[in-house]
């Protein structure tokens, strides 16, 4: 059961457990938007060099279609590349579907010259799965379909022995570049995660676990840097009468308060949203993906009630109460440091209201 399991590992989560893998999951599907937008723009530069070749030389006109429709694929798919999110499942299956047009690429170039074997289809087969970062068996599924459809294609063209040898050699291929893909994926996933660990620990908050200041101002403006994102929320959350409570009652029951709220935050988000402790009594919290007014209230009310009914004080009868400044980005702003400006405005107003715990920057 053991192999069993060590075989699943690797073949399923590249040598790491389920969890780990998810957790650096992320990391793994933007370096491979990184590396594949690059070699995009090397499609593009080939196929179009390809396309123009292809009028002067009588052997590559043959190709003349499939280079200018692989010219123009890639170029559609950089401009895709500009719109979709760095780890979205879209770019993932963009970037199987580049590899299909390289081994159809490579095909084309086979059935050219029948009489010899498929040199450059074996070499992608070795080469393409170097530069994935996935699943090995998503892999593996790629080059053994790529591999059928080569066969039973080349099957009509070539002479039967050189279609033998072909057969040989990118069946044995298919075979060594999954097992390739599977140790390459095991050494740079094992990379994600020792530079997850050591970022963690560089940015987690000591007190309460969560984003420290540091973590909070990168990941927000590694957010609004984003150029396929235009809507997020902001939220800054600050104690009331938090000197009082360490005048009263000590130190030690302030840390508490702090404690406490950083636990009711850490459970009430538990998705992609960017909650931390930007320092002392306040509190960062940003929502991705949505500028509506209502939902921002609906969030700060919760949060609010929350906060009264869940983080107690020695004297029970004494209930806490927080403030909330929200602020709406709506891809105006291109730091952080100007919606935290804005949200620590409409902060000011909510702590001067008597009556509301929170307030949206108008």
């Amino acid at each position: 059961m053991k192999v069993l399991r060590t075989i699943r590992d690797y073949y399923f989560y590249c040598g790491i457990g389920k969890e780990e893998y998810n957790a650096v999951k992320k990391e793994a599907y933007i370096s491979n938007f990184k590396v594949w937008k690059i070699l995009h723009f090397l499609m593009a530069a080939i196929f179009g060099l390809l396309f123009i070749g292809s009028f002067l030389n009588r052997l590559m006109s043959m190709n003349r279609w499939f280079y200018l429709t692989a010219f123009l694929y890639s170029l559609i798919t950089i401009v895709v590349f500009m719109k979709i999110k760095k780890d979205s499942m879209a770019a993932q299956l963009l970037i199987y579907l580049s590899m299909s047009v390289l081994f159809l690429f490579a095909a084309f170039i086979s059935q050219n010259k029948p009489e010899y074997n498929a040199t450059t289809f074996v070499v992608l087969l070795v080469v393409t799965p170097m530069f994935m970062i996935d699943k090995p068996y998503f892999m593996t599924i790629e080059l053994s379909v790529a591999t059928a459809i080569f066969l039973i294609w080349m099957r009509v063209v070539k002479p039967e022995t050189v279609w033998q040898v072909d057969m040989v050699n990118s069946i044995t291929f298919t075979v060594v570049g999954s097992f390739l893909n599977i140790i390459a994926n095991s050494l740079r996933i094992r990379e994600f995660v020792l530079t997850r660990q050591i970022r963690i620990q560089k940015d987690t908050d000591e007190m309460t676990g969560l984003r420290n200041k540091d973590s909070l101002t990168r990941e927000i403006n590694e957010y609004l840097a984003d150029a396929s994102t235009d809507k997020g929320l902001l939220f800054i959350m600050d104690l009331d009468r938090f000197k009082s409570i360490n005048d009263t009652y000590g130190h030690d029951v302030g840390d508490s308060v702090i404690v406490q709220l950083g636990g009711f935050l850490a459970g009430r988000f538990t998705g992609d949203e960017i909650v931390g402790r930007f320092g002392g009594d306040e509190f960062i919290l940003f929502i991705k993906d949505t500028d509506d007014t209502d939902t921002a209230c609906k969030i700060a009310g919760g949060i609010a009630k929350g906060v009264t009914e869940s983080v107690k004080l020695p004297d029970e009868d004494n209930k806490l109460s927080i403030s909330i400044g929200i602020a709406l980005y709506k891809g105006r702003e291109k730091y952080y440091s100007e919606l935290f400006k804005k949200a620590d405005i409409a902060l000011y107003n909510a702590k001067r209201s008597p009556n509301e715990r929170f307030c949206v920057y108008d």
